[in-house]
């Protein structure tokens, strides 16, 4: 068996090669023009909370490369994705909200469902423009072969398809005779710090007995991958797609399997953080963001590539220090309050994105379709309904304003099926309920301007608003209950 290093040298000698031919194939077959044309660079944390980055507060850990994107671009204070992994990346990819589009739960391994083939991704809007494309981490929208990203717009593919702990060695897994030095030190780990369903186990059909597959393009090159490279690993795999395709526009989408539990990081990273392993997981994604600006500058391009960094949801406090900050938000991810569902996000762009800037106008992952389809001159599907909006006039200091009148809050349920949750303006937050006659109840209000942390239900001294929020909370259900779209389901040989 070759170690992870000899397949990770293959595999860096097999992505220059393929990256190499895709392309001479675009050289050669492009007739549109590229001039003007951003790089686009995604880079999308997994469980981070909005607390876990020293420009958002955090007293110990450091993170001086993410730090300095925000000094040099825009910061978001209140941006927003999905409670939940599989959801959030639904939301990203689509431009919508997740039940939109039949995806608002998480995909497990050979799941019999995924996003669907028809929907547009921004990886299919931006290849219709001649980009070179790649998806590098955690995918998590179908294993199947029909779901994976290089059936979604991505030239390549180098990752996991779920997350990293939907494998045998997840601490609810029934414990065996004589494991390995790795369960051990899982099942130890994760009973010091608090886990999810902690005191309980998979039922012998259910849980997670397979291996964790890492995947290049559509096959499995290993099976359960030393995670303490995973971060180094789609680094230098980011890297060498940066240098291959510098001279013509590219979308990279490298989405990192930390800080999700189990929490692994390099030698180079361990002990270095006085938050202790979390804080040394969050360290080394700081060291690859700062590898990936530093590898921009190297070939000239960083004013011709906009950079996005933020999180898929908030973090999972059932794993205790594991688990991430919400800062001074309230809970975390799974919950409908504001430390499940904001993140931080931070937008870089030299000489088009002013720098140092910091906006309380709310958006959301959802808007990165629309915007980045502008910016490439993509045409935006006409057939279906987007929830997202363009960001630029926000992005590039034309307006301080958010382009939504409203964002709206969802929790997980199946295809179909809308578990609505709330609705948000500028300042008010309404958290409701449907009942069984499809009519929204409201349960609780919170000024978040002054209340960020929603301490302090003001239902009942400002009926008011809340009937106005009920109100547009209702269009918004009876609109969206009309125009659902189906996942997509897993072909059965």
């Amino acid at each position: 068996m070759k170690s992870s290093i000899e397949t990770g040298r293959t595999y860096i000698r097999g992505l220059v090669f393929g990256m190499a031919v895709i392309s001479m194939i675009l050289t050669v077959s492009c007739q549109k023009s590229r001039e003007g044309k951003p790089n686009i660079i995604i880079i999308f944390t997994d469980d981070q909370g909005y607390g876990d980055l020293g420009c958002y507060g955090s007293p110990n850990i450091s993170t001086p490369n993410i730090d300095q994107m925000a000094e040099e671009g825009l910061r978001f204070s209140s941006f927003y994705a999905a409670p939940f992994c599989g959801p959030s990346r639904a939301q990203l990819m689509t431009g919508c909200y997740p039940p939109r589009v039949g995806h608002a739960r998480n995909p497990g391994p050979g799941s019999n469902f995924g996003l669907h083939p028809n929907e547009v991704t921004i990886a299919e809007l931006l290849k219709d423009e001649a980009y070179a494309t790649m998806c590098i981490g955690k995918w998590h929208l179908g294993d199947a072969p029909e779901f994976l990203p290089t059936r979604q717009g991505f030239d390549a593919f180098f990752g996991i398809p779920f997350s990293n702990d939907m494998w045998s060695y997840h601490p609810k897994m029934p414990p065996l005779e004589n494991e390995d030095s790795l369960m051990l030190a899982i099942r130890e780990r994760a009973a010091y710090t608090g886990y999810a369903g902690q005191g309980s186990y998979y039922p012998s059909d259910g849980g997670f007995p397979n291996a964790l597959p890492l995947m290049y393009n559509e096959a499995v090159i290993e099976e359960n991958p030393d995670q303490q490279q995973l971060t180094t690993r789609y680094t230098e795999a980011a890297l060498t797609f940066i240098d291959e395709q510098h001279k013509k526009p590219f979308f990279l989408y490298l989405a990192h399997a930390m800080p999700h539990v189990p929490l692994f990081v390099s030698k180079k990273f361990a002990d270095k953080s006085i938050r202790g392993l979390y804080g040394d997981v969050i360290m080394e994604i700081d060291w690859s963001v700062g590898q990936i600006i530093d590898r921009l500058k190297q070939h000239g391009i960083d004013e011709k590539t906009l950079v996005v960094f933020t999180s898929d949801n908030g973090p999972w406090l059932a794993y205790g220090i594991d688990g991430g900050s919400a800062g001074p938000l309230r809970d975390g991810k799974g919950s409908s309050f504001e430390g499940g569902e904001r993140v931080p996000a931070i937008f870089r762009w030299p000489g088009k994105i002013p720098p140092n800037r910091l906006t309380d106008a709310f958006a959301g992952n959802l808007d990165l379709l629309p915007t980045i389809g502008k910016l490439a001159g993509s045409k935006l599907p006409q057939d279906r309904v987007l929830d997202g909006r363009d960001l630029w006039p926000l992005l590039s200091g034309e307006t301080d304003k958010s382009p939504h009148q409203y964002f709206h809050y969802f929790g997980g349920s199946g295809e179909g099926r809308i578990n609505y949750r709330g609705i948000r303006d500028e300042r008010w937050k309404l958290l409701l309920s449907v009942d069984s006659d499809s009519i929204i109840i409201s349960q609780a209000l919170y000024d978040l301007n002054a209340d960020v942390s929603e301490r302090f239900d003001r239902l009942q001294e400002h009926p008011e608003i809340a009937k106005h929020l009920n109100g547009s909370a209702q269009k918004f259900y009876d609109e969206l209950t009309q125009n659902l779209r189906p996942a997509g389901h897993r072909i059965q040989p």
